[in-house]
């Protein structure tokens, strides 16, 4: 009971100051006053009576502090006092604390912002039930690891496992949707009935698809993502059971997706519907168009999944030797699936980050020591007059505190504003793949990351300078006032901090000159056509035409852009180059050995006018006529790498191909041979590829190219124009240059997005490290000005002045930027994902930032240099 009075009171005295120091006061007064009247009767006079009094009394203030630490809270009120002188040296220097926070809240903000990126897609888990028992779940053949699934594979797969409890595939659709007057055309997902189910996501509204519903028979339905919803519908309950027309055909919408629900894959699909009805690829199993995802049996491992469908497979293989021979299975669980591509991009952002936070630090901490020194005369007098090393220990680390929360918070807003202008720079057609940007931002876990590392400055702040003044020797401090051992020290510690900073910002200079390299490279591979003042646009016919009507369409497309001002050239094709590897077929030469295998080759069908269009260079034969249509044999064009492939040290011009079977109505003869067109991705290697006249075998789905003698961005509006004139309901969409096109690849965007971001940590930490560098060597020179005085005293040159200072600001430069080059090429090897034509040792560009850093370097120590001597001998002489 006694001890929580005792608290009570030192509690109201806390918080009651100002009324009991009032009574502490007075009685303190009273007990003086009674010691100098006894000291009277003694005999004393009263001036004595006084001194005698106030001896034996003590220090008043002392007395003071006692009672005060007595009766109050002493931890709280040195805390509080300790922020107050912490706010007060602040204050007194604004340049310090302005700079120094600057460079934590970038620090700090810089990698919270790419943490937050890292967190939403690497570290929290996909919002779905159980997600780690999740599994893709693909076929896979020789050359290609992953591939689609064909219907009829999944359909035996689905029966015939026995590690998974659910098996359900999705792909990509496309429909026109027709609301009142307008048809527009929208991204789907096609998907069997148990989709959902398996991913375990459940309708906010309505119910799931049904079993059975995915059949051919079953009526048509669909369910809508949470956005769909809200923007065409307007979130009105009422939407459930009503019809929407989707090429002509009405859907009943029977769903809604919760507003949580992404599915990466499928990230911008407007639409969910069953599969239906098995369209032509569908039909054969050679035809591959479908991605699986599964469930794994409670105790059943990834490993073990894999291992049964591989059996399945083989089991296949066997039943369906032409179509399956070679095939197999891939399972990776959905999280790594889903994530792949982004890993290694985010974890070196996150890496470039931290790099920029280290030098931030560094620098802060190499401004606390220049300040620390500064101060070491007030510490050996507080010292002198009685501060405890405990109690001076505690007054930096409450400055370190004061300093690394303000940083900190400050951090917490760059990292918002960091955030908010990455996630404006991705564009729309990446963000709709990578669905978890929509979950990037200031969370329970970003502040968490940023308070760890907040903490972790305010420990480095506050050790900074403990370490170097708490324990020195007070006599020494006093006599050396600031000079002498103090610039030493600071010279050789300020020295090695400095050459850190130069390392990681040769690191991070490497890094983003290498991937800008990339870039560069990537930007200017040999696509085998010309892509200025081409524009391209897609477009999707409504209803199911006959091929007749669709040749009509065709000729009607190119007639109205043919018209249209300036144009050169229109062309038509199945698939616009730099999209993807797909399409393919399987052929096979007559008269040559089979034993059965798939010689896959890329599959492109082109109008008359296609290759000329882009700029294709023909090498051997002819492009194709007006006469190669359905009424004349079959004929093709092949590129460069399928003849080398396939046609070794002979003219393959004249040659016959076919399907697998060599079936009659699959033979045609090659015509010509042209360049390779990039056709796939922008890094990756030409693939063969052949390309057959697009009237053969006309599709819903084309697209058109146009060659233009003006600006082709200034045509589309004008091409999109003429083609909706031709069908109200025929959809456009997607009118693009074909520059723009190939910026808009995924690849394309992944290297600007990491090269740009980098590239930027690169430059701050130039900046940071060359500003480091200045500190160190201008707070050398003002602490070696009676050196430099005396040697020009002695007959020293300016000019030698010049030397002695760039000579050491140029040692601590080589000394970085050599072990950052070793370290950059350590880096550079662990990115070597992200690098497309660039070497991690490549000469050129670790030589380069040599030189740039090197000769910045010494542009920051110049002018310290050239303050040095200008030094006046006899005024340096007179200031010591």
């Amino acid at each position: 009971m006694d001890s929580l009075r005792q608290l009570w009171n030192r509690v109201r005295a806390f918080f009651h100051k100002t009324p009991l120091d009032a009574d502490l006061e007075a009685e303190m007064a009273a007990h003086l006053e009674m010691a100098i009247e006894e000291n009277v009767q003694r005999g004393m006079s009263p001036g004595e009576a006084r001194r005698q009094a106030m001896v034996r009394f003590g220090g008043v203030q002392q007395a003071r502090e006692k009672q005060r630490e007595a009766r109050g809270l002493p931890f709280v009120d040195v805390l509080a006092q300790d922020v107050r002188y912490g706010m007060r040296q602040l204050r007194k220097s604004p340049g310090f604390a302005v700079t120094a926070t600057l460079m934590l809240a970038l620090g700090i903000g810089a990698s919270t912002a790419i943490f937050g990126f890292v967190d939403a897609a690497l570290i929290r888990p996909l919002p779905y039930a159980q997600p780690n028992r999740l599994v893709d779940v693909d076929e896979s053949w020789p050359g290609f690891p992953r591939s689609n699934l064909s219907r009829l594979d999944y359909e035996d797969w689905k029966r015939m496992n026995t590690t998974l409890s659910s098996l359900d595939v999705y792909t990509s659709g496309g429909f026109l949707l027709r609301m009142g007057s307008v048809s527009e055309p929208v991204p789907a997902g096609r998907v069997s009935d148990g989709f959902f189910h398996t991913l375990g996501v459940e309708p906010m509204l309505g119910r799931d698809f049904r079993p059975g519903e995915d059949q051919p028979t079953a009526a048509k339905v669909a369910i809508l993502p949470y956005g769909t919803w809200m923007k065409r519908f307007g979130g009105r309950q009422s939407v459930i059971g009503q019809p929407v027309i989707l090429d002509g055909d009405a859907y009943t919408i029977i769903g809604v997706l919760p507003r949580s629900f992404t599915f990466s894959p499928r990230g911008n699909a407007e639409f969910w519907v069953p599969l239906g009805d098995r369209n032509g690829c569908e039909s054969r199993r050679s035809c591959h168009d479908l991605d699986g995802v599964g469930r794994l049996k409670d105790g059943v491992t990834v490993a073990q999944a894999l291992a049964d469908l591989k059996k399945v497979a083989a089991q296949l293989e066997k039943q369906y030797p032409d179509s399956n021979r070679g095939g197999s299975a891939s399972v990776q669980p959905l999280p790594e699936f889903i994530v792949g591509q982004v890993r290694p991009i985010l974890l070196t952002l996150l890496a470039g980050a931290g790099l920029l936070l280290l030098i931030a630090c560094v620098n802060v901490a190499s401004l606390l020591l220049v300040r620390s020194e500064s101060r070491r005369r007030e510490v050996a007098v507080r010292g002198a007059l009685g501060a405890t090393p405990a109690r001076l220990i505690w007054q930096f680390v409450t400055e370190g505190l004061l300093l690394a929360a303000v940083g900190g918070g400050a951090g917490v807003g760059v990292a918002a504003l960091t955030m908010t202008l990455i996630r404006k720079l991705i564009p729309a057609s990446i963000a709709q793949q990578a669905t978890f940007l929509g979950d990037v931002g200031i969370n329970p876990h970003t502040l968490l990351f940023a308070a760890c590392f907040t903490v972790g400055a305010a420990v480095l702040m506050a050790l900074t300078p403990v370490l170097r003044l708490a324990f020195q020797d007070i006599h020494v401090a006093l006599g050396e006032g600031g000079r002498g051992a103090a610039g030493r020290f600071w010279r050789r510690l300020g020295a090695n901090l400095v050459v850190v900073e130069l390392t990681v910002a040769v690191v991070l200079l490497a890094g983003a000159g290498l991937l800008g390299k990339s870039l560069y490279r990537l930007m200017h591979v040999e696509l085998g056509m010309n892509p200025e003042h081409l524009a391209t646009v897609n477009l999707m016919v409504p209803g199911n035409p006959r091929p007749e009507e669709l040749r009509t369409l065709y000729r009607e497309a190119e007639s109205r852009a043919t018209s249209l001002p300036g144009v050169e050239a229109v062309a038509l094709t199945s698939d616009l180059p730099v999209r993807c590897f797909c399409d393919t077929d399987w052929i096979r030469i007559p008269g040559r050995p089979y034993h059965g295998e798939h010689n896959d080759v890329m599959e492109r069908d082109a109008s008359v006018d296609y290759l000329h269009a882009l700029g294709a260079k023909l090498r051997e034969g002819r492009w194709f006529t007006d006469q190669d249509d359905e009424s004349h044999p079959a004929v093709t064009v092949i590129n460069a790498t399928m003849a080398r492939k396939y046609f070794p040290g002979e003219d393959p011009v004249g040659k016959m191909i076919g399907d697998i079977k060599l079936s009659p109505k699959s033979m045609r003869r090659i015509v010509g041979v042209v360049d390779d067109i990039r056709e796939a991705a922008l890094d990756a290697q030409p693939s063969p590829a052949e390309y057959f006249p697009i009237e053969r075998g006309p599709d819903n789905f084309f697209s058109m190219v146009v060659r233009t003698k003006g600006d082709e961005r200034a045509l589309l509006p004008e091409l999109v124009k003429a083609l909706r004139g031709i069908n109200p309901d025929l959809g456009v969409y997607l009118e693009l240059t074909m520059a723009d096109l190939i910026d808009a690849t995924p690849t394309a965007m992944f290297h600007q997005i990491s090269a740009w971001l980098v590239g930027g940590f690169a430059v701050l930490a130039l900046l940071l490290s060359v500003v480091g560098l200045y500190g160190v060597v201008a707070y050398s020179v003002s602490q070696r000005t009676r050196e430099i005085g005396v040697r020009m005293a002695l007959g020293a040159q300016r000019s030698a002045v010049h030397r002695l200072i760039l000579k050491e600001a140029g040692v601590l430069a080589a000394m970085g930027i050599v072990l950052g080059l070793g370290c950059a090429i350590g880096a550079a090897a662990l990115m070597k994902t992200l690098l497309f034509g660039v070497e991690a040792w490549d000469v050129e560009t670790l030589a380069g930032v040599a030189a740039m850093l090197g000769g910045c370097a010494l542009l920051a120590s110049f002018i310290p240099a050239r303050r040095a001597a200008r030094v006046n001998p006899v005024e340096a002489l007179r200031a010591e």
